[in-house]
């Protein structure tokens, strides 16, 4: 028997699905919980806290009494609680995650950056510019610092590739455990690169400290996501 946190994503994976094949347009009511409850072959409880995971990723909003309806929102919602990587979140809205690096290379961390990242003053590290993609379309751009140690110094930057998350586990042995995470909103017109550049100025800077179990310091991240295609949410209870 499925247990009852596993039927809830289930149900809640469902509607992201129908949402995101527009089954459900912007500002649309869904059915009911017990319309629900008899589709899915679930409880109304059940029904209940899937509808409460997607308001929290601000996927509906529930007006009691009334029911829930399809937010406005926009290309990818994720939740500030669980340590995922971006590609992952993207693909969790049913939208095709994809990246593009822009530059990697070695070199030696700046003052701000041997600060920040509490490590000795002449630590190198290989940075990673890359532009993040929901469905071919940017939405954000990354830099991203990995301390030499963690990444070999003899090693061609050139074969990091694809998630840095993915690359962390299956390639360099280590695996992201918790991080700590500032958040920042900004305008500036010199964030990003590439033929969109000169089209986005607002963002909202996710700036990440990613540690393993053990507390070592694996990586490093500034991730500025274009203002309208790219919010977090968090659940707070009192």
């Amino acid at each position: 028997m499925a247990r009852p946190t596993s039927l809830v994503s289930q149900v809640s994976q469902s509607l992201r699905n129908a949402l995101a094949r527009a089954e459900y347009g912007p500002g649309e009511r869904l059915p009911t919980e017990t319309e629900l409850a008899e589709q899915f072959g679930v409880s109304r409880p059940t029904v209940r806290a899937a509808l409460r995971e997607l308001e929290t990723k601000g996927l509906v909003r529930t007006q009691h009494g009334v029911g829930s309806f399809v937010t406005d929102r926009p290309m990818i919602t994720a939740g500030l609680e669980r340590l995922d990587s971006i590609s992952e979140s993207i693909r969790a809205m049913g939208r095709e995650p994809g990246m593009t690096y822009e530059s990697r290379t070695l070199r030696p961390l700046l003052p701000d950056e041997v600060e920040r990242m509490g490590v000795a003053n002449g630590t190198s590290a290989l940075e990673a510019r890359r532009s993040l993609l929901a469905d071919g379309e940017v939405v954000a751009y990354s830099y991203d610092l990995i301390p030499v140690g963690i990444w070999p110094e003899r090693r061609d930057p050139a074969e990091l590739t694809g998630s840095i998350f993915r690359a962390l586990s299956t390639e360099l042995g280590y695996r992201a455990d918790h991080s700590l995470a500032e958040i920042h909103a900004l305008s500036s017109p010199h964030i990003g690169w590439g033929p969109e550049a000169d089209d986005h100025s607002l963002f909202l800077l996710l700036d990440q400290l990613h540690y393993d179990a053990a507390n070592t310091l694996l990586l490093y991240s500034r991730t500025y996501f274009i203002e309208g295609r790219y919010t977090f949410s968090m659940l707070r209870q009192a």
